[in-house]
């Protein structure tokens, strides 16, 4: 019998920690692989997972000490979970304790039982006789209760309001005389409802029957399917379509959203179409939602299970479907804290080692993604035309040199916007900013209001009378004056709240929507603004990013772009990409029901090779060109990179890190190049001071053995205590 359990422990160390048995075990079975124990560590007492039993450890036996406590007597982790998360683990080169750890739901880790427990009330034997003579005779609530006990069996709280309405003043009374008693009964292996279908789908266009029945014919093995459709081309119904023959299957799917705010809507469509049971898991979510959402999938009885970014890592039993919905969006990848994962390939991942089809989904599908399609990786299915016979909109370039502009709006985009609210339809404004505007100015001396903790400029936001920096939080009052010369100071630029105000001026009496993070922020406001839109009552909205996220908005039929121009001369390699992306995206809410659409875009540069592109050969076009920059580049995905940011207290110490990091790595293999280290772009953010060096090589292997070899040098130099670090595989954003 093997005498040492390996542990798993939320820490930054790249190892497993031997533990012997918990002393009271005895001749009793260990802790299975995957379940939690409460260890001790130094002074401390950690909850860590079972990974492995072994016969010997490297430890001497005298200085083993046992574990403290078995806090589950099922494995929160199944095998196929460890398997995902070891290898993610591995890839990201993350300390597997903390991967393990921060797959779980909080509660959980620290100590929450995995099973629910749920109280029921029942009929004692005493209440059993009394229910047979009639008792208690003059108390017809207490007698209706245990009459429906005694009938029934033991019943939850929710059943007894549903069913009797007030009953805990008779419960009491009950309990009292000893004729019923509660029971904390734990719901572990609940069967699941049969799951059916609620109502049939529309009439499927040939394109989307035909891609139905490519990933239908794989169900049960592992392939790669890239789901390719313009925007409105019924992306959905064909993840509806696929989901109901997983259900018929007996089996479940998995399905991520890039945003919080899609996962209502598309929560909606399955509600209406299946009658199963969902879980739900996203971070806006409270602790215990969260915790309610992964038992769900835990136990089984979820046969959908619907999230953002950390729901690839939920546990879903008998997965038969993962589904990847606007795989090219950013949001799939973790920027904040160390282990800087893609949920997207982890999806792919996931579904390999469940031998189940993975459908990625988007308009504008990734350069990576579809590098992987040329390389024969992933299957390509399109969708190229609208659902019910919509049309695609008629896209144009309003040249912002020869029109007249008010607050960032031209004289023949507000002409349009006229037109198209005459004619009964609504108006989608975008600019990629929010606030009223990026710029406080002192026309007097020409002092710029800054960010203290920043190498920013301070956004105005007038309604609330602040001064906020977007990168860091910092949050003042607005001045009335300049705090350098006391002359006036004014707000410079656009910003939505801006465009919103110009936008009330010129078309008074219709009603606006905005839709940004400063309105969104509290939960039920996002579904407001989509209530507002869907039924009319706002005709205009402006929006930020959040609105490129897959709404559909039927009656929309001009969307007017106010700044095409921000990606356009971007250091970063992606930049194009993400500008067409968000173009194509944007546009795509115009004309998506009967009536045409119309998407005009406001540019200083109509004569740029990319704006040219996407308005004569689309989103395609625009993906072969950039394809062929990268190859000839050598940028990924023709290559592979990683990242190793630092922040520190002074410039001289994130740079001084980074250049001690790169002069251990003179024995780096052939084929591996380190680039830096940089200055971040905006050095100074949230009063520290950030850098970057980059390690780049044509070969995923050998960066991966360099990385192997190298970051355990990295961490033992003492420079390395001065500052904050990690690394980031497969970046896709650079500083």
């Amino acid at each position: 019998m093997p005498q040492v359990l390996r542990v798993a422990l939320d820490t930054p160390l790249r190892r497993l920690f031997d533990y012997l048995p918990p002393a009271e075990a005895g001749a009793g079975p260990l802790p299975a692989v995957g379940a939690r124990v409460r260890v001790p560590f130094g002074r401390q007492r950690l909850i860590g997972l079972v990974l492995a039993a072994a016969d010997t450890s490297e430890v001497p036996q005298e200085r083993l000490k046992p574990i403290l406590e078995v806090l589950d007597a099922r494995p929160v982790l199944d095998s196929a979970a460890i398997e995902l998360l070891t290898w993610a683990a591995q890839y990201y080169h993350h300390p597997i304790g903390e991967v393990l750890t921060g797959a779980l739901p909080r509660p959980l880790r620290f100590g929450a039982a995995a099973v629910e427990v749920e109280e029921r009330w029942l009929a004692t034997d005493a209440g059993a006789r009394a229910g047979a003579d009639g008792e208690p005779r003059r108390a017809p609530k207490q007698r209706l209760l245990l009459t429906f006990l005694i009938e029934n069996g033991a019943a939850p709280a929710g059943i007894l309001d549903e069913r009797l309405g007030s009953w805990r003043e008779a419960a009491r009374a009950l309990l009292a005389r000893g004729l019923i008693a509660s029971a904390a009964i734990r719901i572990e292996t609940l069967p699941s409802p049969e799951a059916r279908l609620r109502a049939a789908g529309p009439a499927l266009l040939a394109e989307q029957s035909a891609a139905i029945e490519a990933v239908a014919s794989g169900l049960g093995r592992f392939g790669a399917y890239v789901l390719h459709g313009i925007t409105g081309s019924g992306k959905t119904e064909v993840y509806l379509r696929l989901i109901e023959r997983v259900l018929a299957q007996g089996r479940r799917a998995l399905v991520l959203v890039p945003e919080i705010g899609l996962t209502p809507q598309l929560l909606g469509r399955f509600r209406e179409r299946f009658d199963a049971r969902m879980a739900v898991l996203h971070s806006a979510l409270s602790d215990s939602e969260r915790l309610g959402g992964w038992r769900e999938a835990w136990s089984g009885r979820a046969r959908i299970v619907l999230g953002t970014r950390s729901v690839v890592f939920a546990p879903v039993p008998d997965l038969g479907l993962v589904v990847v919905d606007e795989e090219h969006d950013a949001s799939y990848k973790q920027h904040e804290g160390g282990f800087h994962y893609s949920a997207r390939d982890l999806a792919v991942v996931r579904a390999r080692h469940a031998g189940a089809p993975v459908v990625l989904g988007s308009a504008t599908p990734s350069l990576e993604t579809l590098h992987n399609v040329a390389a024969g990786r992933y299957a390509r299915l399109t969708l190229p035309r609208r659902a019910a016979e919509a049309q695609p909109p008629r896209l144009a370039l309003l040249d912002l040199r020869t029109s007249a502009v008010r607050s960032g709006i031209a004289t023949p985009a507000v002409l349009a916007i006229e037109r198209h609210l005459a004619d009964d339809g609504q108006v989608l404004v975008f600019l990629n900013r929010r606030g009223y505007a990026p710029t406080l100015l002192c026309t007097a001396c020409g002092w710029i209001a800054p960010c203290r903790d920043c190498d920013a400029r301070l956004t105005v936001h007038l309604a609330a009378g602040r001064l906020r920096c977007h990168h860091c939080g910092a949050d003042v009052p607005l001045p009335a004056r300049c705090t350098q010369c006391g002359f006036a100071v004014k707000p410079v630029g656009q910003g939505t709240e801006r465009i919103e105000e110009t936008l009330a001026a010129l078309f008074p009496g219709v009603r606006i929507a905005r839709l940004d993070r400063d309105v969104v922020r509290r939960r039920g406001e996002l579904e407001e603004v989509m209530r507002r839109m869907s039924s009319g009552e706002a005709r205009i909205l402006v929006g930020t990013q959040m609105v490129t996220k897959g709404h559909d908005f039927p009656n929309v039929t001009l969307v007017v772009v106010l700044n095409a121009d921000q990606g356009l001369f971007s250091t970063d390699f992606r930049a194009p990409e993400r500008l067409a992306q968000t173009i194509v995206q944007v546009a795509g809410r115009a004309g998506r029901g009967a009536k045409p659409g119309e998407v005009l875009i406001q540019t200083e540069f109509p004569e740029h090779p990319l704006l040219r592109s996407l308005l004569a050969e689309g989103y395609d076009g625009f993906a072969r060109a950039a394809l062929e920059e990268r190859a000839q580049a050598a940028w990924p995905p023709f290559s592979r990179l990683a990242a190793v940011r630092d922040s520190a207290t002074t410039a001289q110490a994130a740079l001084g890190f980074l250049t001690d990091a790169r002069s251990i790595a003179r024995r780096a293999p052939r084929g591996v190049r380190l680039l830096g280290p940089v200055p971040a772009a905006m050095a100074k953010r949230a009063g520290r001071f950030h850098a970057q060096l980059l390690i780049e090589s044509a070969e995923r292997a050998r960066l991966h053995e360099f990385l192997d070899a190298w970051l355990p040098e990295v961490e033992a130099l003492r420079s390395a205590r001065r500052v904050r670090w990690s690394l980031d595989v497969d970046p896709i954003e650079l500083f």
